[in-house]
């Protein structure tokens, strides 16, 4: 029988002290209190201080028998290749949510979408801990008297039912109010051929290939302009540059008038997209007083940055796009990429403009506030490297993995079909998910890139390529039409049947028939070539191969 989060914790840490209990499900340390209230199916926690920082809160549940079983966890924000079930590892944190699978049962611990702290579990054989991190940046929050609402714990057992079917319910149990595109959301991204290197040009011969690909299907396609529109992506020579790609948000001469560009793709009965940093902005107006110490990127928490990021996200819907990508954010704001954080998702130190509200609440905040602006225009919103469990209700759709290829099949192997299997639960639970492109250029084989677009064309998730048009041979073409004909149908999510084996699972469940994948070359796959930095990994085959 799983150990009940769903009552008064055993023990209470605030920091590194023990709390006292003072009352039933109280308990107090230096000034501050933490309350929890035990509802139906719910275990409300609470924070209350008045002058006293607050940083990190743990609550821990002691079992009352030994804990046995297989664990998957989440990941920060996007993952990295790096999720699957593994043994009970007691010095790993599980972000949001983790799933314990044993003979007997499947069990979830985790909490509601959108809590007020960032949040992170563990498991060991003697115990379940709930670790609260509610730091405003890198220091502890002032709550100045008010109540804090760090959490609502959820739990589910499912006995009988597989583990991805317990998964998918436990996502809908911590997210009860998602936010859907109408339908499915598939089409082409210029990133994996361009690299930022592209033209208002270029994008209307992508509208007119893409058009064909899709002649005759009444749900109309997406195009994404991604990075290499805005005005800083070139110098005053107009050479293309590596190391900078934010604002000010006014396009280059290569694009021109971003309306007239919209207008263009829409003629040709395809949907504009584009891509923004919105954290990241040269614009020489903007006070020094907004932009964050430690990473540079804009302070969500001065309510000056948030009308600002609403004015830029409401000129690019006047334009006429019809989905707004925002990517970024969680670094621009954390200082490290998801697969650096390990336990906590920022370092010590700095803080927020506002130290009186968390991170967790401030990113809440960031997300509601682009999300409202996207409204007024009818942009759809995908976000990318943003925070999954914090975003689900206020995006319609989410990047869930890091970046595949256009380059290396190791990476697109890596990112894409690890993504796409472990965060597949998620899918219209939280929002609709995307596992990223089809990369299709010379460097791959299409014997390769076939076999990732005939899982996302069943997949039921996003299907997007990356294609310079007019490439592909005719045969390879045929296909690709068929991928994005199969992908613009609503479809049951794909179900990974050998997930408890592998990181890359080879046997999927596409609409109840069973189908295998080989992913790998003769050789198998080299090693390390798919790991490193993210940029540092694309810089890396831009300067090489472009």
């Amino acid at each position: 029988m799983a150990e009940s989060v769903l009552r008064f914790p055993d023990v209470v840490m605030i920091g590194e002290s023990m709390a006292e209990c003072t009352a039933p499900g109280q308990y107090a340390c230096r000034g501050i209190c933490v309350v929890t209230t035990c509802t139906e199916n719910v275990l409300r926690v609470a924070v209350r201080a008045d002058e006293e920082r607050v940083s990190y809160i743990r609550l821990r549940w002691n079992a009352g028998e030994r804990i046995r079983g297989q664990v998957l966890g989440d990941t920060w924000e996007r993952s990295y290749g790096d999720l699957g079930w593994r043994n009970l590892e007691p010095y790993r944190s599980h972000p949001w949510y983790v799933l314990l699978s044993s003979e007997k049962e499947t069990v979830g611990y985790g909490v509601k979408v959108r809590p007020g702290a960032i949040c992170s579990w563990q498991l060991d054989p003697q115990g379940v801990t709930l670790r609260l991190d509610v730091r405003s940046g890198g220091t502890g929050v002032r709550l100045c008297g008010r109540e804090l609402q760090a959490a609502d714990v959820v739990m589910g057992t499912w006995y009988g039912e597989s583990d991805f079917d317990a998964a998918c319910a436990f996502c809908r149990m911590m997210c009860t109010d998602p936010l859907l595109p109408e339908r499915p959301v598939y089409g082409s991204n210029n990133w994996y051929y361009a690299y930022g290197r592209s033209s208002a040009e270029d994008i209307l011969a992508e509208a007119d290939y893409l058009r064909k690909l899709t002649e005759g299907l009444e749900n109309r396609p997406y195009l994404v302009i991604d990075d290499g529109w805005q005005c800083g992506r070139y110098d005053e020579k107009g050479n293309y540059e590596n190391f900078y790609n934010g604002g000010p948000w006014e396009s280059n001469e290569k694009f021109g008038d971003m309306a007239a560009l919209a207008a263009g793709i829409r003629s040709r009965n395809v949907i504009p997209g584009i891509w923004v940093r919105l954290l990241q902005d040269r614009n020489e107006a903007l006070p020094e007083a907004w932009h964050l110490s430690h990473t540079g990127g804009l302070d969500p928490s001065v309510p000056g940055v948030l009308e600002y990021i609403a004015g830029v996200v409401r000129k690019i819907g006047s334009w006429g796009y019809g989905l707004l990508k925002h990517d970024f954010s969680t670094y621009d704001l954390m200082g490290r990429w998801g697969c650096e954080m390990e336990w906590r998702m920022t370092e010590d130190g700095w803080r927020f403009t506002d130290d009186t509200r968390t991170s967790a609440e401030i990113i809440r905040g960031l997300y509601e506030t682009i999300l409202c602006a996207a409204k007024d225009t009818g942009m759809l919103v995908l976000g990318c490297n943003t925070v999954g469990h914090l975003g689900a209700g206020l995006m319609h759709m989410h990047r869930t993995g890091d970046d595949t290829s256009g380059l290396m099949w190791e990476r697109t192997l890596r990112f894409g079909v690890n993504t796409l299997a472990f965060r597949a639960p998620q899918h219209r639970a939280f929002f609709d998910i995307d596992a990223d492109c089809i990369g299709i250029s010379p460097k791959i084989d299409w014997k390769y890139n076939r076999l990732w677009g005939k899982l996302l064309a069943k997949s039921g998730t996003s299907l997007f390529y990356s294609l310079k048009p007019e490439t592909l041979p005719e045969e390879e073409e045929e296909e690709l039409r068929a991928m994005l004909r199969e992908n613009a149908k609503p479809r049951a999510v794909a179900q990974p049947l050998d997930w408890k084996d592998t990181a890359l699972p080879q046997t999927w469940l596409l609409e109840g028939e069973e189908t295998s994948f080989s992913w790998y070359e003769p050789w198998g796959l080299r090693v390390g070539c798919a790991s490193g930095s993210v940029w540092e990994m694309v810089w890396k085959e831009v300067s090489r191969d472009l």
